[in-house]
């Protein structure tokens, strides 16, 4: 390793969140309270690691229109943020519609981060970085496939950890199952959602998930499960389960990248897998007494 920080690279967005307490009426009003909040999963992970200690950096691409914001918004959080302004496209902007479970439904325009790639990378951001933290959103567009790949190549040849979030069910399944893990291999560790693990690994049962895609990728597999915690496997050992708190749910946007954060900051810190996955869950379950993704 060459140094202690982390560098988490992938998207920012701006979040529009409407929470309501029924269901969505078609064709006339649902009353909703709505807030602007700053997100993306790339840079919800940044702030709760920063959050949680890690020295963190950000790259990231933004439209003009709220870079300044964004840098304002990440700064209070502890990330140091490498923004690079789009002039052609706007920040991404989420529509995340959170039901009176805090159950969150999101609507996702790309826009600048769809364009994030390797015109964008400085070899210097390696400098005093001990992991690298990529978002999966990055493999849903060409130029971040390619950003992902080269960034893979750097970390290996410079003794880095690597860690990826497969980040989304539905754009996942577009890509294909067998085309994310060719994109992935080289990893480390990699942090699915349950429906994630299903995804890629065939299997029902998270624990089996999470064997198989340890298996399959050589990576430490921590799989998210929500309310119910985590369960982690390494290639040929299942490591256990970690529980998680109870809690009353506001709003579950970003969970999964507290708990990614969380964890990360916890590994950096010296703590074991299982350890660092208390820790995460504990994060996560505070994360979603919280309206919007990241820490308050």
């Amino acid at each position: 390793m060459t140094g202690s920080g982390l560098l988490v690279v992938g998207d920012l967005a701006t979040d529009v969140v409407a929470a309501h307490d029924r269901p969505l009426a078609p064709a006339t009003d649902t009353p909703a309270r709505i807030a602007l909040l700053p997100g993306g999963s790339a840079a919800n992970v940044a702030a709760w690691a920063a959050d949680r200690g890690a020295a963190t950096t950000l790259l990231a691409r933004v439209g003009a229109e709220s870079a300044a914001w964004h840098r304002a918004e990440l700064e209070r959080t502890g990330v140091r943020p490498v923004l690079r302004i789009d002039p052609d496209r706007p920040t991404t902007l989420v529509v995340c519609l959170v039901d009176a479970s805090g159950e969150r439904t999101m609507l996702n325009d790309r826009g600048a981060s769809g364009a994030l790639g390797l015109a964008d990378w400085d070899d210097a951001l390696l400098d005093g970085v001990a992991w690298l933290h990529l978002s999966g959103y990055l493999l849903f567009s060409a130029p971040g496939r390619e950003l992902t790949q080269a960034l893979l190549a750097r970390a290996r040849a410079a003794g880095i950890g690597a860690s990826l979030d497969p980040a989304s069910a539905g754009p996942l399944a577009v890509l294909g199952p067998a085309t994310f893990l060719d994109l992935a291999a080289g990893v480390d560790l990699l942090l699915p959602n349950l429906d994630e693990a299903r995804l890629l690994s065939g299997a029902t049962a998270a624990d089996q998930a999470a064997r198989r895609l340890a298996d399959r990728t050589g990576a430490l597999v921590a799989v998210k499960l929500g309310p119910l915690g985590a369960t982690l496997a390494e290639p040929g050992h299942f490591l256990g389960r970690v529980p998680s708190p109870q809690v009353t749910a506001v709003d579950t946007t970003g969970a999964g990248d507290a708990f990614a954060g969380a964890y990360l900051a916890a590994r950096l810190a010296g703590a074991t897998p299982l350890h660092a996955a208390e820790r995460a869950c504990a994060t996560a379950a505070h994360s979603v007494t919280l309206r919007g993704a990241r820490p308050r």
